[in-house]
């Protein structure tokens, strides 16, 4: 099946920025007794705290309330620490290579802020691939909702069955799908453990995806 563009999710399918997330709230729960599985945590990639929250999980386990902006403050810190060396996914760039060589454009299409997939998008030299970058707030909803990609489709000037959507988590994968659009999914380290049956397929890195152009 030929598509006309491929839309990309950006955390944990560009760069491995959601490791050192989920690593930081594990590290929360356990300072205060409790277990943070993976399982439970992926509920939110991909979405937002609206979707499911480890802030709101934690205070239900513990019955106690605690100072989120501190707490924000610190593992934000972390967070950058770790990933302060962290480079494209395995395959991200001859993958967009690839799909720039054909003419076929590239999308970023994310629930995350424009703030955050902005700045790594410049700091690992990739904003050039891109003919549209479509973040939190450049549509009403974001994933599960579909408005995001509805909204990157529109800017491409393509119907949404014509996009090829590559994301890393079960909210991507709805959102997509509700767009009607298909899916390839390249789970990652903390998204592995999912479900990914619906998707169109399944691949372990973006170098098999590239192949497939």
């Amino acid at each position: 099946m030929a598509f006309s563009a491929v839309l990309f999710d950006f955390d944990g399918v560009l760069v491995d920025t959601e490791w050192a997330i989920y690593q930081s709230w594990k590290r929360v729960f356990e300072a205060h007794g409790q277990h943070l599985s993976l399982e439970i945590y992926t509920r939110c990639i991909g979405s937002n705290f609206a979707t499911w929250s480890p802030k709101t999980h934690l205070e239900d386990l513990t019955g106690l309330a605690f100072d989120w902006h501190d707490l924000d403050a610190r593992r934000q810190m972390e967070i950058l620490k770790e990933l302060t060396h962290e480079r494209p996914m395995h395959g991200a760039v001859s993958f967009l290579e690839t799909l720039n060589a054909a003419g076929i454009p590239a999308a970023v299409v994310s629930s995350s802020s424009h703030h955050w997939v902005d700045g790594w998008l410049e700091k690992l030299g990739l904003t050039h691939h891109f003919q549209a970058i479509v973040c939190r707030g450049d549509a009403p909803l974001i994933k599960p909702a579909p408005d995001l990609f509805l909204e990157a489709a529109k800017r491409l000037d393509l119907p949404p069955d014509a996009c090829l959507v590559i994301e890393d988590s079960l909210n991507g994968l709805k959102a997509a799908k509700a767009a009607g659009m298909a899916v390839w999914v390249v789970p990652n380290r903390v998204t592995e453990c999912l479900d990914f049956s619906p998707a169109e397929r399944v691949f372990r890195s973006l170098a098999e995806c590239a192949a497939e152009f």
